[in-house]
């Protein structure tokens, strides 16, 4: 079997309605661990232990987890360590919902 190295891009699923209407369940979204972080980002990040998938906020040096779903709660975080890393892709069933987030 081939081992992905840690900088390889990584597909995983989306679960949940958090990141709706952007994101929907059951999307393929490409993470790239090594991407650009920066303000508005879509990250994959660790928050109380747990990977979780949300829009990076920086506002007064401050880092917050914002879902784009107003149902859920934005999160903060101490620092950037937590972000695992940045969506770059979305896959869809259809030409036109793919989307390059670079």
């Amino acid at each position: 079997m081939n081992q992905c190295s840690s900088h390889d891009p990584v597909a995983l699923q989306v679960l949940g309605d958090s990141m709706a209407p952007e994101f929907l369940e059951g999307q393929i979204i490409i993470i790239e661990p090594e991407g650009v972080i920066s303000n508005g980002s879509y990250v994959l990040a660790v928050y109380a232990e747990e990977y979780i998938f949300r829009q990076l906020v920086i506002e007064n040096q401050h880092y917050f987890l914002k879902p784009l779903n107003e149902k859920y709660p934005t999160l903060e975080i101490t620092d950037l360590s937590a972000i695992k890393g940045v969506i770059i892709q979305k896959a869809g069933k259809r030409r036109h919902e793919h989307k390059h987030y670079l």
